[in-house]
């Protein structure tokens, strides 16, 4: 059915379970998967809500979480790989979360993006926003939301 299947983690509980259920529709309907994970960029200013350090501060900063980011995705890649599911990974520096998933179902030629919702309604959705329902409005790929 799907030859492509694009799953963005960020690593929480909620992310794992969207991992764990794109692992098996890949295995059972033999398609390929594409892991992804967006790395934040690290707040720049007082605005953003950072303390301000070094570049070279920074620069290590934005680096171990790289480096903690493409192991959790070697993590997922080997638990796919279990499963007989050929799996790529992506991991990717932005701040722009909904945009570099679309971006990256698209250059893949995903025809399927897996991801977590936490469900957030009210004010908290107002404030944080949604990652999940800006890209179910941006895409024309079919999304698999869990909750």
């Amino acid at each position: 059915m799907f030859q492509r299947i694009l799953v963005a983690t960020d690593g929480s509980p909620l992310s794992k379970k969207a991992v764990s259920r794109a692992v098996e529709m890949a295995a059972q309907g033999n398609a390929d998967l594409v892991v992804l994970h967006v790395i934040p960029r690290y707040p720049q200013s007082f605005l953003e809500g950072a303390a301000t350090f070094s570049a070279e501060e920074i620069g290590r900063i934005e680096k171990q979480w790289a480096e903690k980011a493409q192991g959790m995705l070697d993590s997922i890649a080997s638990q796919a790989s279990d499963k007989g599911v050929v799996a790529k990974t992506v991991a990717m520096s932005s701040d722009l979360v909904a945009e570099s998933i679309i971006a990256t179902a698209r250059k893949h030629r995903s025809d399927l993006i897996v991801m977590a919702s936490h469900g957030r309604r009210g004010l908290q959705r107002l404030l944080l926003g949604s990652e999940t329902q800006h890209v179910l409005t941006q895409t024309t790929v079919p999304v698999l939301v869990l909750r």
